[in-house]
């Protein structure tokens, strides 16, 4: 009965590539002969004092030169890929993943396999980590539709976060 269950889940998740082209098309055989290259994007912020322990960016402002990396686990649950990147004057972060690989198209997919997380902030004034779209444990990756077209290559843009980090003094709360 156990076996039948597990040759099922196995079954289907061979079948997975066919029931989704576009990640077949994005990581399989891809009939141009171009190459796929894979690139995270975000924004690391500074939260507000206002929204101490929540998870609204309001009145957050963006972080230069933060650092953020991108660990991927292939289906194994080993590092098949990690490295750190900076942000710009913008807070915005453009991660390529160079060598990244899959050695298979569904388990070790981007959207499955990696996650952002904060390194450190250039400020004093705001360096805590905070678990805004869990920038703590690992903020999972969305795919929303991006794609940037080359001659040669193409590269398929996923998006993390946004993530913040925290003040490590907020002024109290005067309520009165």
């Amino acid at each position: 009965m156990a076996s039948g269950h597990l040759a099922v889940f196995i079954s289907s998740l061979l079948l997975l590539p066919l029931a989704f082209p576009s990640i077949a098309a994005a990581y399989g055989d891809n009939p141009q002969g171009k190459k796929t290259e894979v690139v995270v994007e975000g924004v690391v912020y500074c939260q507000s004092c206002d929204n101490y322990g929540s998870w609204s960016l309001s009145k957050a402002e963006p972080i230069a030169s933060a650092k953020v990396s991108v660990i991927c686990r292939n289906d194994m649950d080993q590092v098949s890929f990690y490295k750190a990147f900076e942000t710009d004057g913008n807070g915005y972060f453009f991660a390529e993943l160079k060598g990244f690989q899959m050695s298979h198209p569904v388990l070790d997919h981007p959207l499955q396999s990696c996650r952002v997380k904060l390194v450190s902030s250039p400020l004093e004034n705001c360096n805590l980590l905070s678990n805004v779209n869990y920038g703590l444990n690992g903020s999972p990756l969305r795919y929303e539709n991006k794609r940037l077209d080359r001659k040669d290559y193409e590269v398929v843009v996923y998006a993390a976060g946004p993530l913040a980090f925290r003040p490590a003094h907020c002024p109290a709360p005067t309520n009165y």
